[in-house]
């Protein structure tokens, strides 16, 4: 899974990055590297004019038949990630897999490593680009409407199964969606299920995705700032290549 990350890019990077030639906010989200579920983040999408804009979500997809405010914000903390493999089945994500998808940059996420890897359980570590250019990671948002008109417009990140080294931390990791992908990806004209699960399926999914272990203050969501993603020592048995 991927249950934090990390984005300090200013908007005008982003612009620049991610070719943004429609809107983007007014007010700029702050920097934060300890992103947590239910916090706004950046997303890039496709809008109805074919421009591509970046846009604020809240992490955490609300399911559409939520009733009330309370109800929709402790939803989302379940659906901050959606499964590649089943993300055109589940009734939570299925439709917005099919006609709003988005990438969801990301100086890097956080990563717990799981008794079964080759890692001390529950060890942090920080996964990036080795190019230093944000991760594009596959998304799906939303757009839910309470009873009483309240609008939230919220997000998930898609995963998939885990490969290479990010293979001996977790069972799991995002997909990162690669450049020549982005304009089919983000094109809510494409709505074949066939063909968008198979612009998930990437030849080396974790090209140029580097990992160090971090900090255990990152298990705190109140801690924030660039020191939390700076490379720690395990000692010898355990440091990493």
């Amino acid at each position: 899974m991927c249950g934090r990350f990390a984005q300090s890019r200013l908007v005008a990077d982003l612009v620049e990055e991610f070719g943004i030639t429609g809107t983007s906010p007014e007010s700029p989200l702050p920097a934060n590297w300890n992103i947590a579920p239910t916090v706004d983040i950046y997303i890039v999408r496709q809008d109805r004019d074919n421009s591509r804009s970046l846009a604020t979500a809240s992490w955490g997809i609300i399911a559409p038949w939520q009733k009330t405010f309370d109800a929709a914000r402790t939803s989302q903390s379940h659906a901050i990630n959606a499964r590649s493999e089943s993300v055109h089945e589940k009734p939570t994500f299925r439709d917005a897999f099919r006609k709003r998808r988005c990438l969801i940059p990301a100086d890097g996420y956080y990563e717990w490593a799981t008794a079964l890897g080759d890692y001390p359980p529950k060890q942090p570590f920080f996964i990036s680009s080795a190019t230093k250019r944000a991760l594009p990671l596959a998304g799906i948002w939303s757009t839910w409407i309470s009873d009483e008109g309240h609008e939230i417009e919220s997000a998930a990140i898609i995963t998939r199964e885990a490969v290479a080294g990010l293979a001996t931390i977790h069972s799991r990791m995002p997909v990162v969606m690669p450049p020549e992908r982005w304009s089919s990806w983000l094109d809510p004209g494409v709505t074949s299920v066939p063909e968008l699960l198979e612009l998930m399926e990437l030849e080396d999914p974790a090209a140029d995705l580097i990992f160090h272990p971090v900090s255990r203050k990152v298990n705190s969501a109140a801690n924030s700032g660039p020191t939390l993603t700076e490379p720690i020592e395990l000692g010898a048995p355990e440091t990493l290549f």
